[in-house]
């Protein structure tokens, strides 16, 4: 056992002790270590729950002859983050956690980890810890939150950001605001669209590394609480079997996990972070991937916020599972890969079985027969950007029109909900990437308050920031190179007029190279908006959106 580094010998009779004081006996310290790492707080709703589903997880662990041990992981919720400079504090959080886990799984020599995340960044920076520490490791989320019901209509968090903008565009009343308020959100659990929590609680399902159900059971379900103790007792199995996440996530599984995501209809954000868990065993994802396998992939699901379906919805059908079935009638999934259950994908998903064609369509009738996000390019975006074209009304797939330009999205915001935005422009929001920010803030504000004000089918919305997966419309995100490393986002003039077109995978700028290479020997870079603290080293080491946003040391 590796735990024995702390548990047997001479050596380790002070280290005994410390367990003695923990009140650990003998028969505890005969067995596996377990670590629990519980992403447990009381400012998340979807992590309120997880003080349960940690309860049940050790008792499965102990059931099947582990010793299960608790430590924390930290969670932000980007709902309340969102739209001041909390938001810069969100998806830094990620590498937070990885390294966090990575440090306390190691420096006290754990024999196997469960995970339990929930929300946006726990759930990938746990996977990039798994991949560190390598360790025989199974997640089990705390499961998404139950849609709410508004006048007869299911509804989520981004009908609520899009009524705020209902409300300045003279539609809704405050006392509308406020029955939406009290009701979208009625449960605890990660909100019920598929945004980004949901999006990752389904991938890592893909990947392997969680049991069925592990994305879409929700969270106020008892079966939440059995899934929680059959995790427990499955990385037990592991550990016999010595089977570590490096088994399992390899290049065939994370491929798995974006040809999924295609079908889904994911979040834009599941392009962060799958080039960030991938990069952390070693295989170097391009985010040009997502074109190759959209190509093929039908979009057979549109969860909220791109249709009237939540995640309840897709439980109730067959889950991620029945979806992952539906593809392999096109060939599309490598079934050879090896899963948390000690079984190739191919053994878990054989009799899943599509139980509601509205929710999950069968591939010969997909929403559309390429996949849900796509990655454009040109010489606005020479290394790529992202939007979920799942989400985007079908007479904005093809938008050209002149840019309206924004330092940050405090300006950007002031200026839609003041009725400064019309028909036709395409606004451009810049100095929001992973360094420029810093930390990448996501744009749900700016983009509700477009689709509230009654422009979602006629204005874009360009960053080098990134989108909540509650956003929808044409929002295209992680323009790369940033604005603040001299990408050509940092170049547009207000008026420029800027070309988009999603299924051609295109996003020009319509100025000439001469010009542009004029603008480029008069642009300065930016004075850093944060100096000191976690954001500023954050600042100094984070690459671009299209490799991830992960963190290299800064070149000599």
């Amino acid at each position: 056992m590796k735990s024995d580094n702390v548990k047997k010998g001479m050596q380790q009779a002070p280290h005994r002790s410390l367990f003695n004081a923990l009140g650990m006996t003998k028969e505890e310290m005969e067995r596996p270590l377990v670590g629990i790492v519980s992403s447990y707080n009381e400012i998340v709703p979807g992590h309120m729950n997880l003080d349960k589903i940690t309860e049940a997880v050790k008792l499965g662990v102990a059931m099947a002859g582990g010793t299960p041990v608790v430590f924390p992981a930290i969670a932000v919720c980007d709902g309340i983050a969102m739209g001041h400079i909390g938001m810069k504090y969100s998806l830094v959080t990620r590498d937070l956690i990885a390294d966090s886990t990575e440090a306390m799984a190691l420096a006290h020599q754990f024999d196997a980890l469960v995970m339990i995340p929930n929300c946006d960044k726990n759930v990938p920076g746990l996977l990039m810890a798994a991949a560190r520490v390598n360790v025989p490791t199974v997640f089990v989320s705390g499961g998404p939150m139950l849609a709410g019901h508004v006048r007869g209509e299911k509804r989520s968090l981004s009908s609520m950001f899009e009524a705020v903008g209902a409300h300045a565009a003279g539609k809704m009343t405050e006392e509308d605001v406020e029955e939406f308020e009290n009701k979208v959100c009625p449960t605890c659990g990660s909100c019920s669209g598929m945004y980004t929590a949901n999006s990752m609680n389904c991938l890592t399902e893909v990947l392997g590394m969680g049991l069925r159900g592990n994305g879409t059971i929700p969270a106020v379900y008892s079966e939440r609480i059995k899934l929680a103790k059959h995790a427990g007792m499955a990385v037990m199995e592991l550990y016999r079997k010595n089977i570590r996440p490096r088994d399992i996530m390899t290049k065939d599984a994370v491929l798995n996990a974006l040809t999924v995501d295609m079908a889904l209809g994911c979040s834009t954000n599941s392009m962060l972070h799958l080039p960030a868990i991938a990069h952390e065993i070693g295989f170097d994802f391009d985010i040009s991937f997502a074109n190759e396998i959209s190509a093929k992939t039908p979009n057979l699901c549109h969860l909220a916020p791109a249709g009237p379906t939540y995640m309840e919805d897709l439980n109730e059908a067959g889950g991620v599972y029945a979806v992952m079935n539906e593809l392999t009638k096109l060939d599309l999934l490598n079934l050879d890969c090896m899963t948390v259950t000690g079984k190739t994908v191919g053994e878990n998903i054989k009799n899943a079985v599509n139980r509601n064609e509205d929710v999950i369509r069968p591939v010969d009738n997909p929403y559309s027969t390429t996949g849900g996000l796509a990655v454009l390019s040109g010489n606005l975006a020479p290394d790529g950007s992202v939007v979920k074209r799942s989400a985007v009304v079908p007479e904005m797939l093809k938008h050209e029109g002149p840019a309206r330009v924004f330092e940050c999205e405090e300006d950007a915001i002031e200026a839609i909900k003041g009725g400064k935005i019309v028909a036709g422009d395409v606004v451009v929001i810049r100095y929001e990437g992973p360094k420029g920010g810093p930390g990448m803030r996501e744009m749900l504000n700016p983009t509700s308050a477009i689709a509230g004000m009654g422009l979602g089918s006629s204005v874009a919305l360009i960053t080098d920031g990134r989108f909540s997966g509650a956003s929808r419309g044409a929002s295209i995100g992680h323009v790369s190179p940033e604005a603040a490393v001299g990408g050509p986002i940092a170049l547009v003039k207000e008026g420029d007029i800027i070309s988009i077109d999603i299924d051609n995978l295109s996003l020009e700028l319509k100025v000439s190279d001469e010009e542009m290479a004029e603008r480029r020997k008069e642009w300065k870079p930016k004075e850093p908006k944060v100096t000191t603290g976690y954001l500023a080293r954050y600042a100094s080491m984070v690459t671009s959106g299209n490799r991830g946003a992960i963190l290299e040391l800064p070149k000599a």
